[in-house]
């Protein structure tokens, strides 16, 4: 070595260079190349209107804090969430409208190249929310200690669980067109939570008569098997919300989900919390 001093510098250096060229393969490595995609299709209980902070800009409310944003965020995922309050099945694949928006359908978000979908939706379906939440409340003021909602529904050439079947038809289409938008992609389902109490009733959060809360509750089951039915039957992933809320129905003394009283710096009536969002964030990112 003594007689070659120049020899030694040279191949000192030459390590030096093929050590800097393997640390920038490591990292190129450990980048992963590009950032996964993820869209987030859905309806409120995914867009999570008034979390703060909710974008109010074209009436969908889309909070920074909903789910989607927490799992995009975690898993460092490229986001585009295109869901929107009152979105049904329907505005994935035609225009939503709301006041003077139109919105695209959702799976136009979605192409081949799509890496993670989550997709929570079909509530908004045959009026299931709108009917449960407004008509029934409403039959409730005026018959507060009888079942008035249950009696009116057996009484319907259409009742509920007729519509409910019309729901798991419409989940199975939205979900078999979801697949074939995106045949690669990893595809989350999330169901619904617990709204209705198992025992007991709170009618100054959910005010329709107590005698039709079993009744509520079975739809709202129904509801949640719905979502999973289809899940199954599309092969994709599946968040059990129904089983996850138990103990957190809006009677509850730590609801996931708010109740008749809006509250603007947290959440829309009947609609969830951030604690919500979060619980579902942390079910998806357990999938990915």
């Amino acid at each position: 070595m003594d007689g070659h001093p120049h020899a030694a510098r040279r191949h000192g250096r030459g390590l030096r260079v093929a050590a800097v060229l393997l640390l920038a393969l490591l990292l190129v490595a450990g980048c992963g190349g590009e950032t996964r995609t993820y869209v987030a299709l859905g309806d409120s209980f995914t867009s999570g209107p008034l979390i703060p902070e909710s974008d109010p800009a074209g009436g969908c409310l889309r909070s920074d804090h909903n789910y989607p944003s927490l799992v995009a965020e975690e898993a460092g995922l490229e986001l585009v969430d295109v869901s929107c309050s009152g979105a049904r099945t329907a505005e994935l694949t035609g225009t939503q409208v709301i006041f003077d928006n139109t919105h695209p359908p959702q799976l136009d978000a979605v192409d081949a190249d799509t890496d993670v979908i989550t997709v929570g939706i079909g509530g908004n379906d045959e009026d299931l929310t709108s009917l449960l939440f407004g008509y029934c409340a409403g039959l409730g003021v005026a018959d507060p200690t009888g079942q008035p909602c249950t009696s009116q529904d057996a009484a319907q050439a259409v009742t509920m669980a007729t519509r409910l079947q019309t729901v798991r038809t419409n989940l199975v289409d939205a979900f078999a067109a979801i697949r074939e938008q995106a045949p690669q992609a990893q595809v989350v389902a999330v169901g619904y939570p617990q709204l209705f109490p198992a025992r007991g009733s709170c009618p100054g959060r959910l005010p329709i008569a107590p005698g039709d809360y079993a009744w509520a509750r079975g739809l709202n089951a129904d509801l949640n098997d719905a979502v999973a039915d289809a899940a199954d039957e599309a092969g994709f992933d599946f968040v059990d919300m129904w089983t996850a809320s138990e103990g957190h129905d809006i009677c509850s003394e730590d609801p996931w989900v708010n109740g008749s009283a809006t509250d603007p710096d947290a959440a829309l009536a009947f609609h969830p919390f951030e604690v919500y969002e979060r619980e579902v964030a942390r079910r998806v990112l357990d999938l990915l």
